[in-house]
């Protein structure tokens, strides 16, 4: 696991508006919670970390790997294989099984299948006995753990969501950070997570305000 580094990073959008991030590092490990309110630019941030987005000025490293110099392919290809992404709104293939969407996720990132692996991870987030299902077979909290566990099938140094918690209720969102703390002591995984809910606060290492 690497360390991840922002330096000089702005971000101008197709409108002209242009946003600028002061410098910060998260190190291998930690739990990082970009805090405030909509539109202030938690999202771009996330997507330029990820290098989903590409800056206008500055860098995002990830250990040695300058994201925001990589070209379009070879950052997919990073993607795929170091960072899981938990998105405001859930993109599952919609026609396949949940077992299915993980594989898929896999093997977009040159993977094999390693099906133990995935039976065991929808066995730690409960949903195991889901596998068959499709997404729109779920219930809103089974589509959260779903949405965890896609973001883990890669075995990833580093999970970035968006407003994870937007749409729970209090006990959703409990169940949401339980989850969070059961993937990092399973797995070796950091989590930098976006979001304007306050009752996150207390749940991470770094709380970073935007």
């Amino acid at each position: 696991m690497s360390l991840l580094s922002v330096h000089s990073l702005t971000y101008r959008y197709p409108s002209g508006k242009s946003l600028a991030f002061p410098d910060f590092s998260c190190n291998p490990g930690s739990n990082l919670l970009i805090h405030g309110m909509s539109g202030c630019g938690k999202t771009t941030l996330l997507h330029l970390l990820s290098g989903i987005l590409t800056p206008s000025h500055g860098e995002v490293r990830m250990g040695d790997v300058l994201m925001s110099a990589m070209a379009s392919a070879e950052k997919d290809r990073f993607r795929g294989q170091h960072i899981g992404m938990i998105f405001q709104k859930h993109f599952f293939i919609d026609g396949i099984s949940v077992l299915e969407n993980l594989k898929a996720a896999r093997r977009f990132a040159g993977n094999d299948d390693d099906h133990a692996y995935l039976h065991k991870l929808l066995d730690d987030l409960s949903i195991g006995h889901l596998s068959g299902k499709k997404a729109a077979q779920l219930s809103e909290g089974e589509q959260q753990r779903f949405s965890i566990a896609r973001a883990l099938a890669n075995r990833p140094s580093w999970v970035l969501a968006d407003e994870p918690t937007s749409g729970l209720d209090d006990v959703n969102c409990a169940s949401f950070t339980a989850l969070m703390r059961l993937a990092v002591e399973e797995k070796p995984v950091s989590w930098i997570v976006a979001s304007h809910d306050n009752r996150l606060k207390d749940h991470f290492n770094h709380v970073y305000h935007l």
